[in-house]
């Protein structure tokens, strides 16, 4: 099996894999891949060079797991952002090879932590398949009796060359919640996104998503399921400047394109309901 476990930093293991097709690296924290580079290619997703690996700590870049909540608390303004998942070390359950790729099953439950934060019974299985495309789903489990809502995201930090020459199409005439806005406001998506100015948009859209990078020559397609909302984000130079972890530069190497259950999109998981988040990532 070409997989070696590493230490990050202390106290937070690595899997690193080394496949004929695929190199890549996944965080037992958050069960959160770090990189993606199908053989011949340059790396799909951006990790922070300043992203700092410790329990507790969310790792800014490579694919996030944001659940139950996307965003800031429901309730609770000094909660944690974007939910508990993505803080917490998740259990490898399975790991199985072939000469696609390799794919790993990784299994998170609630605890006394996660119920100190949100009071719910849950079983969340991810599956990641890792290949010369990248496939992760999500699966969420409500093991307890009362029924509640969630929202999340497959939080995808998409490799640029420059920000500035990049486009995303496939969202030409969907309405989105601008969230740069204060207060936020519904408007409709003309032409292509470009960027020239922080972004933060919440579609209510279901299409696939094409990112066009002329610098490094490539369009990335981010494809979702089980999700009627696509979320694309860049901080631009002030917020960039305001996120410890994150250079004052490094908005301009990474767009991301997310998958979610989000803003009018959220998920009603009844006792013993489930509900599956896919995302598939491909250069085309």
């Amino acid at each position: 099996m070409p997989i070696l476990r590493r230490e990050l930093s202390p106290g937070c293991p690595v899997l690193e894999i080394n496949h004929p097709v695929v190199r890549a690296r996944v965080a037992l924290q958050g069960a959160q891949i770090l990189g993606w580079t199908p053989k011949g290619q340059a790396p799909v997703l951006y990790l922070s060079p300043q992203a700092v690996c410790r329990a507790g700590k969310a790792l800014r870049g490579g694919v996030p797991v944001c659940w139950p909540w996307f965003g800031p608390h429901p309730s609770d303004p000094a909660g944690p952002s974007h939910g508990v998942a993505r803080t917490r070390c998740w259990e490898l359950g399975r790991v199985t090879e072939d000469a696609a790729g390799v794919e790993l099953l990784f299994i998170l439950t609630d605890s006394a932590e996660t119920r100190l934060l949100w009071p719910q019974a849950f079983r969340l299985e991810l599956t990641l398949r890792i290949g010369a495309e990248l496939k992760l789903s999500l699966r969420m489990v409500n093991t307890g009796d009362c029924p509640y809502t969630v929202t999340g995201a497959l939080h995808s930090y998409v490799a640029v060359g420059d920000i500035r020459q990049v486009h995303v199409t496939g969202l030409e005439g969907a309405d989105y919640l601008d969230e740069t806005a204060s207060p936020p406001q519904v408007r409709r998506q003309e032409g292509a996104i470009r960027f020239a100015e922080e972004v933060d948009r919440d579609f209510r859209s279901a299409a696939p998503v094409r990112i066009h990078d002329a610098a490094l020559g490539r369009v990335v397609e981010v494809e979702g399921s089980g999700s009627q909302c696509c979320v694309v984000w860049n901080p631009w130079i002030d917020k960039a400047k305001s996120l410890a972890d994150l250079p004052d530069e490094g908005y301009e190497r990474f767009v991301c394109v997310e998958t979610a259950n989000a803003w009018e999109d959220r998920v009603v998981l009844a006792p013993g309901a489930e509900h599956v988040l896919s995302t598939v990532l491909r250069l085309v």
